[in-house]
């Protein structure tokens, strides 16, 4: 199995891993099989399909059509299995794909914007965060709730991490891109894995939230 094919797959598992992940975000709030599917979609497509209009190239499942098929497909599963997918154990699961996601959608999106030399060396970052987080923000301004960036979750901050370390290392050095990509997805998929495991929050004291309780504890 060649490097291409191996992203390949790891693309689509990041996939289904987005589309579940993006259904289950939702499922608690109430929702109906269609709404699901649409959610799950934008969830797992929604990120690059911005970054491909974007950069003003072809979006990329128009010319690989199972993108959608199996977004399509990992949603519906989602929705009919939700009772199953909400154990815990098997939610927890689900996070750590979705961390897999991540790590290879950011990579690979900063990669080709690399590749056309788009706005470097900002753009391969922003680009690559974009597309990792990107389709959640649509999903969670959609279902009326607080995106993942007004949250304290580490979900964005691996991402950047991974994007700025894997562009700054490529323009040092140009000669090893696929060893530079996969270190740096690595290291996406171990931030936000221990993250997950260790259940690890920005510190209170970087939010919004110590303003107020600071003002809070000053006014009583």
């Amino acid at each position: 199995m060649d490097v291409a094919t191996l992203q390949y797959l790891l693309g689509m598992v990041g996939t289904i891993a987005f589309a579940v992940t993006g259904v289950l975000a939702v499922t608690p709030r109430g929702i109906d099989l269609f709404g699901a599917c649409v959610l799950g979609l934008i969830t797992a497509i929604g990120g690059g399909t911005i970054r491909d209009l974007i950069l003003g190239v072809p979006v990329f499942w128009e010319a690989d059509q199972n993108y959608l098929w199996v977004a399509l497909a990992a949603s519906l599963v989602a929705f009919l299995t939700d009772r199953f997918l909400t154990r815990k154990e098997i939610y927890r699961t689900m996070l750590y794909l979705d961390a897999l996601g991540l790590a290879m959608f950011a990579i690979q999106a900063a990669q080709k914007v690399m590749w056309i030399d788009f706005g470097r060396p900002l753009a391969p970052i922003m680009m690559g965060v974009l597309t990792a987080i990107g389709g959640g923000l649509l999903r969670d301004v959609l279902a009326g709730q607080p995106t993942l960036l007004m949250r304290r979750e580490l979900y964005a901050i691996p991402v950047t991490c991974g994007c700025i370390l894997y562009v700054v290392a490529l323009i040092w050095f140009p000669a090893f891109p696929v060893l530079i990509g996969l270190a740096c997805s690595i290291l996406i998929l171990a931030l936000r894995s221990s993250a997950i495991y260790w259940n690890l929050h920005v510190p209170l004291w970087l939010t919004t939230q110590s303003k107020e309780k600071d003002s809070n504890d000053g006014s009583t």
